[in-house]
């Protein structure tokens, strides 16, 4: 798992509980993804629209239980940005 990743996470992370909601990753790419994409944690491409936050989030929940960890939000992103 990239640093990257981590760094990404974290800052998605709002109520810094070790997990991610899917209103947490809308809202936190909402509010912070141009800032993100601007100090080159994430690409500019990365940060798209609710839709694209909502499909992000779909895709990283490989057990659907409605709630990212680390491990399944790192293997995508990382495999998504090429990191």
């Amino acid at each position: 798992m990239s640093d990257k990743a981590r760094v990404l996470f974290d800052a998605l992370d709002l109520d810094h509980d070790g997990a991610l909601t899917r209103v947490e990753v809308i809202n936190a790419l909402r509010e912070k993804g141009p800032t993100l994409a601007a100090r080159g944690v994430i690409p500019f491409w990365g940060v798209g629209s609710d839709d694209d936050a909502s499909a992000l989030f779909d895709e990283a929940d490989r057990n659907g239980d409605r709630v990212l960890t680390f491990e399944e939000f790192a293997a995508l992103v990382d495999r998504r940005f090429g990191w």
